[in-house]
């Protein structure tokens, strides 16, 4: 750059030698070369920031010509008095003159002359009326109260039935009728087909298509026949892979329901329809959160039932254990989609998870309740994790395995599946210390532990390998260990 240009003052049409000073100069301002400066920059800053504003109304109304109306709305939103005399509501007229001695074309607008007298004496315009509302009962307890702004009594009962929201009953006789007469002679009057259907105020409507889609699958599911296993499983697999199905959620949600409720002794039965609500909650494009309230009693009805599946007599035979290990694997079945659902769902319903625990705290509790009810008790307190099972489970155990299993009539069977229960849920409390030396347990903690568990439970713990383990997670945040 050379050294005797000069740095331009302004880029646009605000120059302070062009603009500025010749306004102050006409006002008879004489203003310095600093101030007409800074007052340049302040008004082109104006300018940029009033064009800004029209701009967006603009934008905002769908335009691509900048119009008069979008400065005036700018200048409104900027605080600044709106400029007066530029209205382009009405059609701009234009007018042809000629100019000059060749007859140069100048076009112009049309300005009308108003007289001033005229515009003095005319009537003002009335002021617009400003926005208010107001507040009113429509009912108080049921009770329109009289008042202007609701409808008379009169006025309501010469209203038809429909509009005025009157019940109707199946028959298509109005209750609410004013005149007993007329239903009494509504006999003799003769109702044409169309007049007596009751039709329903919401209606559900399925296409031919997802009705043929679910009577198929609810026949493949419902069948106990070896051959269709195959079709079976291409139907859960539907079921949770296709788009579409939110329509037969609350159908399918029935079905579950009614096949739990019915086919209580069939465990092929209970294990498809568990199937079902795992194939409904991993299908991605289906939203659930409005029926856990559905599903949560199918699920827990198969975790803690008395009993599911055929009757069980003699569980020292091997063949029934066998029988009764399908029932539990059904329960446990059950304990991983309930894990699930209140994983899932936990956030949006937030006394799924403390309803849960009480459930399942009173049904390990009851001393009338088979061992199947225990198990699933345990298996549902094992899911909801470590606090819940150190502030519920544990302070429970002593007593309930003194009053409901040894004093009960649980078989070694039993008592040993309990036992092998319990220590997998203990051993979920393990705390892993690398810098442990001694694994052996003292004798201190040993006292504790039968003091905490009793002398079955704690014996049970001290014959495991990580026993020093299980025993710091209980006592773990207690005492030094």
């Amino acid at each position: 750059m050379e050294a005797g240009s000069k740095i331009p003052l302004s880029h646009s049409l605000w120059s302070p030698n062009d603009t500025v000073k010749d306004a102050a100069e006409s006002l008879g301002i004489n203003l310095p070369e600093e101030a007409a400066k800074n007052l340049a920059m302040d008004v082109e800053y104006r300018i940029h920031e009033i064009l800004e504003t029209a701009i967006k109304f603009m934008r905002h109304s769908k335009r691509k010509l900048l119009m008069t109306t979008d400065i005036n709305h700018a200048l409104k939103v900027l605080n600044i008095e709106p400029l007066y005399g530029y209205d382009n509501s009405q059609p701009l007229v234009f007018k042809e003159a000629l100019v000059g001695a060749g007859g140069q074309t100048l076009y112009y607008i049309d300005d009308n002359e108003v007289e001033f007298e005229k515009l003095i004496n005319q009537e003002l315009p009335k002021v617009p009326r400003q926005a208010t509302f107001t507040a009113h009962w429509l009912a108080i307890e049921g009770v329109q109260p009289m008042v202007p702004q609701n409808p008379l009594p009169s006025e309501i009962k010469s209203l038809p039935p429909i509009i005025r929201g009157a019940t109707s009953s199946m028959l298509g006789n109005d209750i609410l009728t004013e005149d007993s007469k007329d239903s009494e002679g509504s006999k003799e009057k003769k109702v044409t087909e169309k007049e007596s259907q009751v039709k329903p105020l919401v209606k559900h409507v399925l296409s031919k298509e997802l009705k043929l889609y679910f009577d198929r699958v609810v026949e493949l599911l419902i069948s106990t026949d070896p051959e269709k296993d195959t079709m079976k499983n291409s139907a859960l697999n539907s079921l949770k892979t296709d788009h579409g199905l939110h329509q037969l959620v609350p159908y399918f949600i029935q079905l579950v329901a009614e096949q739990i409720t019915n086919q209580l002794r069939n465990i092929e039965i209970l294990s498809t329809m568990l199937e079902v609500i795992s194939a409904l909650m991993g299908n991605s494009t289906i939203f659930l959160d409005p029926y856990v309230h559905a599903l949560m009693p199918c699920v827990l009805t198969l975790l803690l039932a008395k009993r599911i599946g055929p009757s069980l007599k003699d569980l020292n035979d091997p063949e029934t254990q066998s029988l009764f290990q399908q029932q539990l694997a059904v329960r446990q079945f059950a304990a991983i989609l309930l894990d699930h659902i209140i994983r899932s769902y936990g956030s949006s319903y937030s006394t799924l998870r403390p309803r849960v625990t009480r459930t399942l705290l009173r049904a390990l509790l009851d001393s009338s309740k088979p061992i199947g009810t225990h198990f699933g008790a345990l298996l549902g307190l094992k899911i909801m994790g470590p606090e819940v099972i150190k502030l519920v489970l544990v302070g429970n155990l002593k007593v309930w395995w003194k009053s409901v299993v040894e004093d009960g009539t649980k078989t070694d069977f039993e008592k040993e599946i309990l036992l092998k229960e319990i220590l997998e849920i203990l051993k979920t409390l393990e705390v892993q210390d690398d810098m442990e030396i001694d694994s052996e347990v003292s004798d201190e903690l040993k006292e504790k532990l039968k003091d905490r568990l009793g002398d079955k439970l704690s014996e049970a713990i001290l014959e495991q390998a990580d026993a020093h383990e299980i025993v710091k997670g209980l006592f773990f945040g207690e005492s030094a260990v």
